[in-house]
Order: C-alpha cells, then sequence, then structure tokens
C-alpha cells in the first residue's frame, strides 16, 4: 500500500496485478494511516510493532501532560496543559446568563517549521 500527500488530502494506493490502484481518498488521516505511514518511513516490517511504537508515544505524551508538564518536541511543536478559570457566559438560545465552570484542558502549538510545511 502506498501513501501519497496532495494539498492536504491522503490518497491510498494499492498494487493490484501489477497496476496501482485508488483504494481510499480521505481528507482526514486516521489511525490505521498513521500506523501504514510510520511502517514505511521507519521499514517497520510488522504492523503489530508500528501500532506500539504510535501508541507508545500517545500514551507518552497522555501521561506527561497529566502531570501537569509539557512536552516539546522541536520542528513540531509544545503539548501542555492549560488552566481556564471559572467564568460567565450567555447561552445563545435563551440569552439566560449561565456560570461556565473551571477546567484545565490539553493545548498544542504548532512550531514555525510546521507551520511553514502546511501552508
Amino acid at each position: 500500500m502506498l501513501l501519497f500527500f496532495t494539498c492536504g488530502i491522503c490518497i491510498l494506493y494499492k498494487r493490484v496485478k501489477g497496476r496501482i490502484c485508488l483504494i481510499d481518498l480521505c481528507i482526514r488521516m486516521k489511525k490505521p494511516e498513521l500506523i501504514e505511514v510510520v511502517m514505511q518511513a521507519a521499514g517497520i516490517e510488522v504492523k503489530k510493532q508500528a501500532i506500539t511504537a504510535v501508541d507508545a508515544v500517545f500514551e507518552t505524551i497522555t501521561k506527561v501532560l497529566a502531570k501537569g508538564e509539557e512536552v516539546a518536541v522541536p520542528g513540531f511543536g509544545t503539548f501542555r496543559v492549560t488552566r481556564r478559570a471559572a467564568r460567565e457566559g450567555i447561552n445563545p438560545r435563551t440569552g439566560e446568563k449561565i456560570q461556565i465552570a473551571a477546567k484545565i484542558a490539553p493545548k498544542f502549538r504548532a512550531a514555525k517549521a510546521l507551520k511553514e510545511a502546511v501552508m
């Protein structure tokens, strides 16, 4: 299976009887497609190893953020935790004032290199 990117759209091709045929065209790359790309880029031949590698990255980021720390990947971006204070809001349907609770949420800030690559 081959994966090509064009203008933010990923196109999956598969070799069928010596020919390359389009098998999928998607706007959003999902985890299975990401695993395929990791397998090809890292030269991993066993899919289970690629799944383990991808899961390990996401689990590590999640654990570090849960501790309140940040994860910085040079050239990609920074994951961090942000704390939002409680505030008053307005229900758009009724116009009624409501209280919005304080919360902690993950936040991602893209690095300059990633921003330039996407443009």
